[in-house]
């Protein structure tokens, strides 16, 4: 319950939505609405993340409410202990003295002065620059971005099956493929995913324990390098091999043909599912905490992200600090450099992934390890490069 209140509160935060959010999202009809406690609560979980503004909305709706009648556990006077110090937090001066008479009135003790002076800190993520990215706050380009068909550079495979390429972004480089993988391949993959095992892989000096099935994502920590399910990634994921399957072999080949890397060192594919409210906060690709397999390997030259749906709304891939947003389209990948030519990580490919409003998010994601691309894609002495 905790999840979705947070959920709903995400949703307002990234996408402006200061109103309450009280349309059926799912799109479905005779949806039961929210009750007094249903609201109280999210007010609850809103202050406990810090995130004022909307604990004071929630509140707002459910006092609403109880004055409207409407029956439920928590009563008047428990939400305007909350609400009359938090419109004064607020700097609503005349709610907060109204607020606070109706408490007077109702009998409770005062434990705040309304003359003291009250310095809080407002969480607002939406002045950042990923929800003015996911908001569609988005520059305008100053080229042309180009499109084509593609050959890989001529390899024989798409000689007769070019694959239509566009162009996303320029500095740093961001190509879209368009049609890349059938809508066969697309309900195969997700199989796959649903209905894998947990599977654990022994290493000389550790053991490895890697969740396949279709499971919470989970983040790695910086200090101990164990991984977690945090807020900062609200998905589900799991781990494809070649192995398991010849679609999934002919998808890597596929991949492999376009951007003309080996596929030898990559890691297997990640598939990700995020529901109404999944997100993943930004991050770089590159950044791997006690990376057992970056000696053999190395780091991860390149991503390759595979939207195996549409969305309604919400849900694109954003890179927050040069204002790029990739919306999802069904079927498509796009493919991007962690690293510079230097093999120096670029800053510039900082991303998020958005919460989805309304939908249901598919992805797989392909991560090229840098091993195995010396003549591939050639070393640069240019820090520029």
């Amino acid at each position: 319950m905790d999840g979705v209140a947070l959920g709903l509160i995400r949703l307002q935060d990234i996408y402006r939505q200061l109103q309450i959010i009280t349309v059926d999202v799912s799109g479905q009809v005779n949806v039961t609405p929210l009750d007094p406690d249903d609201s109280f609560h999210i007010a609850m979980v809103a202050l406990q993340n810090h995130k004022f503004q909307y604990a004071l909305l929630w509140l707002q709706e459910t006092f609403r409410q109880l004055e409207d009648g409407i029956p439920a556990l928590v009563t008047r006077r428990e939400v305007l202990t909350y609400l009359g110090p938090l419109a004064f937090q607020m700097g609503n001066l005349p709610l907060a003295l109204e607020l606070t008479q109706q408490l007077q009135e109702l009998g409770a003790n005062m434990n705040f002065s309304m003359n003291s002076v009250l310095v809080v800190y407002l969480s607002c993520e939406c002045m950042n620059k990923r929800c003015r990215v996911c908001d569609g706050q988005t520059p305008r380009r100053q080229r042309t971005l180009r499109c084509r068909y593609s050959t890989g550079r001529g390899n024989p495979r798409l000689i007769y099956a070019p694959i239509k390429e566009e162009q996303e972004w320029d500095h740093p480089l961001i190509i879209r493929y368009h049609d890349l993988v059938s809508e066969r391949e697309i309900e195969t993959i997700k199989h796959l995913s649903r209905s894998k095992q947990v599977s654990i892989f022994f290493g000389l000096n550790f053991v490895l324990c890697i969740v396949t099935k279709l499971d919470r994502a989970k983040v790695s920590d910086h200090v101990t390098g164990e991984r977690f399910s945090a807020e900062t990634r609200v998905a589900k994921s799991a781990w494809l091999a070649d192995e398991d399957n010849p679609v999934i072999s002919r998808v890597t080949q596929r991949m492999a043909d376009l951007t003309g890397l080996d596929m030898e060192a990559a890691e297997m594919l990640q598939v990700a599912n995020y529901g109404i409210g999944g997100q993943y906060e930004p991050h770089f690709d590159n950044k791997l905490t006690n990376d057992t397999d970056y000696i053999t390997r190395g780091g991860r030259i390149a991503t390759i992200l595979i939207y195996m749906s549409d969305v309604d709304v919400g849900g694109s891939t954003v890179f927050p600090d040069i204002g790029a947003a990739l919306r999802p389209y069904k079927g498509s990948a796009v493919l991007w450099y962690n690293l510079l030519q230097n093999g120096e990580e670029d800053a510039r490919t900082l991303h998020a992934a958005c919460p989805v409003f309304v939908g249901n998010k598919w992805v797989a994601n392909k991560w090229v390890r840098a091993h195995g691309q010396e003549f591939r894609r050639r070393c640069s002495l240019s820090q520029m490069d």
